[in-house]
């Protein structure tokens, strides 16, 4: 039985871990900077339109935002995943309590001497 590897495809992901502190670093940093060129793009169409006032005030009100926006993206880590922990949290009405008879914990026992 020959196995034929596929070596062009990613790797199935069969856990729910999160990505790695580097991947998420890198990931941040390619928003960064496509966020920035977009603004570099604002900062282009701005100076191109500058007869028309209203297209390049918006586009230099974007060229004005997108830094902010940039630094605030690129600094924001995904969200934690809640842990579902295994706790006991049911409530009392769903939860069956055996009833104990009336009798004391320890009970009296006689004891029986042979001697007598």
């Amino acid at each position: 039985m020959s196995r034929e590897r596929d070596t062009g495809a990613d790797p199935v992901l069969i856990t729910e871990a999160a990505p790695s502190l580097h991947e998420q670093h890198e990931a941040r940093k390619r928003r960064y900077i496509l966020t920035m060129a977009v603004r570099a793009v604002c900062l282009v169409l701005a100076t191109v339109f500058y007869h028309t006032l209203w297209v390049m005030g918006v586009f230099a009100i974007l060229a004005i935002v997108l830094p902010w926006v940039a630094v605030m993206v690129a600094n924001d880590r995904p969200p934690k995943k809640s842990l579902n922990a295994h706790r006991f949290g049911a409530d009392p009405d769903t939860v069956a309590v055996e009833t104990v008879s009336p009798r004391p914990a320890i009970a009296p026992v006689r004891i029986i001497d042979p001697d007598n």
